[in-house]
């Protein structure tokens, strides 16, 4: 007998079961999560994340109240934002090589109960002015460096196909949580609370919020986190493309600084409520930016870096005839604003480019340091305006150094 034979259309026999349907936050074949809720809860929480940790930007709403209580020159007004933005970037040196050890919850839970702590505490600067450079300076800026990258490596992860528009979304709110914090302080300084009683109520405020959202954070399914050693750095760090990115970010940060700064101060002349709509106007301006240049990056690339330094060039050598009236006073809030918001998403964004997005962390803490030397800025703008109640000079140095800047990595390309 002739063996049974199988007929030419069966189907042939399989002992595999049918594969369930991936997970919507699963990623695909080419390395995206898929769409679904998951990752959009993660950027909204991102968001809100930012929003308290970019309070500090709205610090010259509170440097009237605070020399007007204490007695202290403007130069000594801005030590607590300049002690913050040597802390800050100190601090995400390291916490961008332990994201990978830690996870990035932890790490944005920590740095939201220090942060807010730190606002708590130098609620006691009417006690002695040192409680404030400790809250707002040190421990605040601890806090933001355990915490500010936490948003921006995680949804560049989730997003790896739009790394700039991404991360210009997501660290908006770092711009934009000022515009909040410094009409929110007007309101409540003019309703007669002293400075020192408003940093514990956004104190407590920015710990629940940072905490809430913290939770949210997590990394894509299957990512295996990248481990950096301290010593590893070296390899970044002479490399001549991250000396460039460094120099670069430095001087953009200086010009920023100098305006958030003393911007209030800018407007001496205006009145107060015009003044303080210059500080909203600038954090909302640098929210958009972080969005705008974002988008930006993702069309053009590096190209971006130089197009945001020559256009804050630009505005600041502007910048002191802009401040003989109220008007111009807002161009300067909006056009630096703007500006800088580009610095704190080109950077990242080049970073990822060149290096990948799983290194952003720790290479980006390093890159970020240029804040070290950037937080001097606003108080020798403060020395000058000091010696001879204008902030020309200032505002001219840096435009000459924008431009010269931009004009070098032009010949670098």
């Amino acid at each position: 007998m002739k063996p049974a034979t199988r007929t030419e259309n069966a189907p042939l026999p399989s002992n595999n079961r049918e594969s369930p349907p991936p997970s919507r936050d699963q990623p695909t074949s080419s390395g995206e999560p898929r769409l679904g809720p998951g990752r959009y809860l993660i950027l909204a929480a991102a968001v809100v994340m930012q929003l308290c940790l970019g309070a500090t930007y709205a610090w010259s709403i509170f440097v009237d109240a605070l020399r007007a209580g204490t007695g202290m020159s403007q130069a000594a007004a801005q030590v607590p934002f300049t002690v913050f933005y040597m802390i800050f970037p100190a601090t995400l040196i390291v916490s961008g090589m332990l994201l990978g050890r830690l996870g990035p919850r932890r790490c944005a839970i920590v740095g939201g109960l220090v942060f807010g702590g730190g606002w708590v505490f130098a609620g006691l600067g009417g006690v002695h002015s040192a409680f404030t450079v400790l809250g707002i300076g040190v421990l605040g800026g601890l806090g933001v460096g355990l915490a500010y990258i936490v948003p921006i490596a995680t949804g560049m992860l989730w997003f790896p196909r739009n790394k700039g528009l991404v991360t210009g979304v997501a660290v908006a709110g770092f711009g934009g949580g000022a515009a909040i914090v410094s009409q929110t302080a007007e309101h409540f300084m003019s309703a007669g609370l002293s400075p020192f009683q408003a940093f514990v109520g956004f104190g407590l405020a920015f710990a629940a919020l940072i905490v809430l959202a913290g939770s949210c954070m997590r990394n894509p399914p299957g990512h295996v986190a990248c481990r950096t050693r301290l010593s590893a750095a070296g390899e970044f760090l002479r490399d001549r493309h991250f000396i460039m990115l460094y120099v670069a970010m430095f001087v953009g940060l200086a010009a920023g600084f100098i305006v958030s700064g003393n911007l209030k101060q800018m407007g001496a002349g205006s009145a107060t409520a015009t003044a303080a709509l210059a500080v909203a106007l600038f954090a909302v301006a640098n929210a958009a930016g972080r969005v705008t240049w974002g988008t930006l990056f993702d069309r053009v690339g590096p190209t971006a870096i130089r197009i945001n330094l020559a256009t804050q060039a630009a505005v600041f050598l502007a910048a002191p005839w802009w401040l003989n009236s109220a008007a111009g006073l807002g161009f300067l809030a909006l056009g630096a604003g703007f500006n800088y918001g580009g610095v704190l998403v080109l950077y990242a964004s080049s970073v990822a480019s060149h290096w990948g997005p799983e290194r952003v962390g720790p290479v980006y803490g390093w890159l970020f340091s240029a804040n070290i030397p950037a937080s001097v800025a606003p108080i020798m703008a403060g020395l000058v305006f000091d010696r001879t109640n204008s902030f020309t000079i200032p505002l001219v140095a840096v435009g000459v150094l924008l431009a010269v800047t931009a004009g070098v990595l032009r010949a670098e390309r």
